[in-house]
């Protein structure tokens, strides 16, 4: 990508994300649901591994007076978009937004952790997912509650499928629903709750991922940007049209079974 701070277009670059409310396919009548059941259990400190701007996290606490949040992310501009967002809803004393590696973080054992489509922060495995949960075990405090958020195969895609996804994937990054929950009863979870991002969640946050940047792209055809715009854009677009309905996306609600 052209180092932006070169060009001469400082003021019109391509808006990030602006669309979307989480960072996954979460609707908002899920995310409430999700945040009810959570905020029964009265947890004290949330963690959030991977948290890009926390939204779940925010939400969490907006529900649970008294906690208080630690995101965790490398991403420094979506932890910024965090910080405004607390401060905007009055929750910037009771939450913490830290760019650092979640890798080997001892920062918990918190009585919530959130982890969604972030597994990949905890292990350098392929795939992450069974170290990670072993890490999320650590993480959380008996008598609290994990939620994973964890890619997952629908049905085992072909080679062709394969190969117009994302660079150098295989049938090994993922497992098929049935063994996520298996590894995580292995890592010594019990599942309180099991649930699957549906057709329209996916197809909701994929256009939001896409949509400020074509809106962009299309009134902005000649400027600097938009030649790698445009190929970032079509190339993501095919790798969504070939993992749909092969790739799900699962939230499991974790209960750790006590030390």
């Amino acid at each position: 990508m052209t180092d932006s701070a070169a060009l001469p277009h400082t003021d019109d670059l391509p808006p990030r994300l602006t669309r979307l409310s989480f960072h996954g396919p979460l609707s908002e009548a899920r995310a409430a649901a999700m945040v009810r059941r959570l905020a029964v259990t009265g947890p004290g400190r949330v963690l959030d591994v991977g948290c890009g701007w926390g939204e779940l996290m925010l939400r969490v606490l907006e529900a649970v007076p008294g906690a208080r949040g630690v995101g965790v992310d490398l991403g420094g501009e979506d932890l910024e978009r965090g910080r405004r967002n607390a401060a905007a809803r009055g929750l910037a004393d009771r939450v913490e937004f830290v760019q650092e590696s979640a890798t080997g973080t001892r920062r918990g054992p918190a009585d919530l952790v959130l982890c969604l489509g972030a597994s990949q922060a905890l292990s350098s495995a392929e795939p992450p997912t069974a170290e990670a949960l072993r890490e999320l075990r650590r993480l959380v405090a008996d008598g609290g509650r994990v939620l994973l958020g964890e890619g997952f195969w629908q049905r085992p895609p072909t080679e062709a499928e394969l190969a117009g996804m994302w660079p150098a994937a295989s049938a090994g990054d993922h497992h098929d629903l049935g063994t996520l929950l298996e590894l995580a009863v292995g890592a010594g979870f019990r599942p309180e709750w099991t649930e699957t991002a549906g057709p329209d969640e996916w197809e909701e946050f994929e256009s939001a991922y896409q949509a400020d940047a074509e809106v962009w792209l299309a009134g902005h055809p000649d400027h600097p940007l938009a030649a790698p715009t445009r190929e970032r854009l079509d190339r993501h677009r095919r790798q969504w049209m070939t993992y749909r309905g092969v790739l799900g996306l699962a939230y499991l609600t974790l209960v750790p079974v006590a030390a």
